[in-house]
């Protein structure tokens, strides 16, 4: 088995040209990688576990769809780079998922702070998400990002615990007006356990 890829270059990064002929086939093997990265908490939080793969295809995307050339790409591998883990962690982006723009704002407003209030269980130990300090989680006013990201830094029990079949892993929010908890299901953790 390979070691999982830890950071982006910008040899990663295909030019638009390049990647359109193969985007159709990238885009449908990364739905298929993300069917087994995803987990939801609650009624409308999805955590999206994030590895090299994933982050390069976002990069590319981004730069496929606005077309900036050579300085964005350089942008966006600062910007998500940090998002590829670097080995003993896991990383996800949060996505607060709601259709409607005024439920969407009503409860987006009644979760601020939930960036300290993330936490991933795996063995006996609770692991508090590590909110990127780079991006807004929480407006002044109060208002929680629709999309956060975290890092879990991980313990070697967790580790351990993660590359044990059927172990029980959670993920959660211990926010007062968020309070959900979601079993890792056992496709997930084995995908996770590869990331380490």
């Amino acid at each position: 088995m390979t070691s999982p890829k830890r950071s982006i270059e910008r040899a990663d990064i295909l030019d638009r040209a390049d990647y359109l002929p193969i985007r159709k086939d990238q885009r449908t093997r990364m739905s298929v990688l993300k069917q087994h990265r995803r987990v939801e908490v609650g009624p409308f939080a999805t955590f999206y576990f994030e590895n090299w793969e994933t982050i390069r295809h976002q990069i590319l995307e981004m730069v496929y769809i606005e077309n900036g050339g050579e300085p964005q790409i350089a942008e966006e591998i600062e910007a998500y780079g940090p998002l590829v883990p670097t080995g003993g962690e896991l990383v996800a982006t949060v996505m607060f998922e709601i259709d409607e723009p005024t439920r969407r704002m009503t409860q987006l407003n009644r979760i601020g702070g939930i960036e300290h209030k993330t936490f991933l269980q795996a063995g006996d130990d609770q692991i508090r998400g590590i909110p990127d300090p780079h991006r807004e989680n929480t407006s002044p006013e109060g208002k929680a990002s629709s999309v956060q990201f975290f890092h879990f830094p991980l313990t070697p029990t967790a580790i351990e615990a993660f590359r044990t079949a059927g172990a029980q892993i959670l993920l959660g929010f211990d926010h007062p007006n968020y309070g959900h908890i979601a079993l890792v299901p056992e496709p997930v953790r084995a995908a996770l356990a590869a990331d380490l």
